[in-house]
């Protein structure tokens, strides 16, 4: 379909709330292939994407399993274990810096996939984190939220003095 822009940190859709996916229909799959295209050009490498960093306020997310991008509609998080693992963590919409965020060791995610079936699994360390990033942006959140006080001030400076280069 079509490769979109990537919304960056103070585009306002990165922190509104995404609205559910009633239907999946025509509409919801042009949109997934339009993330799979996005995210898959030459000059983007990510793991996963969510609807609104490409303008699209709808609870969907595709993250890379299994060498292929897999759809996840209207996904919901428990989290599993309450023991914390620090990890850097970066994002398409945050340019290209990276910081060490605190989430959850393991979850269990629920979802419906794109033949409209629902879907279970857990996910530990490093795919937990990626589903809970990806979450967080259906939820008007970015990982630079979980950091505290002077780490996001910190991370914001750093921001700030490599995008006015």
């Amino acid at each position: 379909m079509a490769v979109k822009k990537i919304r960056k940190i103070g585009d306002p859709v990165l922190r509104e709330k995404c609205r559910e996916v009633e239907t999946i229909d025509k509409n919801v799959f042009a949109l997934v292939e339009d993330m799979i295209d996005t995210v898959s050009d030459g000059g983007i490498s990510g793991i996963g994407l969510a609807a609104p960093q490409i303008g699209v306020l709808k609870r969907i997310i595709i993250v890379y399993l299994d060498e292929k991008f897999e759809t996840f509609i209207n996904p919901e998080i428990k989290i599993l274990d309450n023991e914390m693992l620090e990890d850097e963590e970066g994002c398409l919409s945050v340019y290209s810096i990276k910081t060490s965020v605190k989430r959850p060791r393991k979850i269990k995610l629920s979802a419906k996939n794109l033949k409209g079936d629902e879907v279970e699994l857990e996910a530990e360390e490093m795919l937990a984190r990626i589903f809970m990033h990806e979450i967080d942006h259906l939820n008007g959140m970015l990982f630079i939220d979980h950091l505290n006080p002077k780490a996001r001030k910190d991370f914001l400076s750093k921001l700030n003095r490599e995008i006015n280069l």
